[in-house]
């Protein structure tokens, strides 16, 4: 389990670099492309931003300090993924997402001092993102989705045992 989790991470990894690389190489001297349209209806744009900061741009220009918060959270994922691996596959898959989208982030903020951003949805006014953040925002949703149905589970079983006990003093 655990060596087809570094694989996926070292797959992601490359996806995202081999696409950022191309942005830098083809995207960043045209700033914008056509990417996928029905009709004269656009979806989806390629746009070369280099983005300095976080979520959003949020944290501007904190670049050392943005290389730290994400080597603590990329060590923690990882510790986290190897302990959970063998108690709960999906967790373990959830944080081989959130380490494979923040090692490529990390990799751009070292190389460049930026994040290189090229996914520009057309449909409505949203972040600029890239292969990585797709890693971390769909690790992040599973996790929601499955603290979710744990506290619904946890509510659930709470519910069975309070009944169980008024069963027991009605008896």
């Amino acid at each position: 389990m655990i060596i087809l989790l570094i694989a996926a991470i070292i797959v992601l990894i490359g996806a995202d670099q081999l696409v950022k690389y191309w942005a830098v190489e083809k995207l960043e001297p045209v700033g914008n492309m056509d990417f996928i349209r029905i009709g004269d209806f656009e979806i989806l744009d390629l746009t070369y931003v280099e983005n300095t900061g976080a979520i959003f741009g949020s944290m501007a220009g904190q670049r050392w300090f943005l290389v730290g918060l994400t080597s603590l959270l990329i060590i923690a994922a990882a510790v986290f993924m190897f302990y959970i691996a063998n108690k709960s596959k999906f967790i373990a898959w959830v944080c081989a997402l959130f380490v494979a989208g923040g090692i490529g982030n990390l990799i751009d903020r070292l190389r460049y001092g930026y994040v290189v951003d090229m996914f520009d949805i057309q449909l409505f006014d949203f972040a600029v993102f890239n292969v990585a953040d797709i890693c971390i925002t769909v690790a992040e949703g599973f996790m929601i989705v499955y603290l979710l149905l744990e506290i619904k589970r946890d509510m659930a079983k709470k519910k069975a045992e309070k009944a169980a006990v008024e069963v027991k003093e009605n008896e």
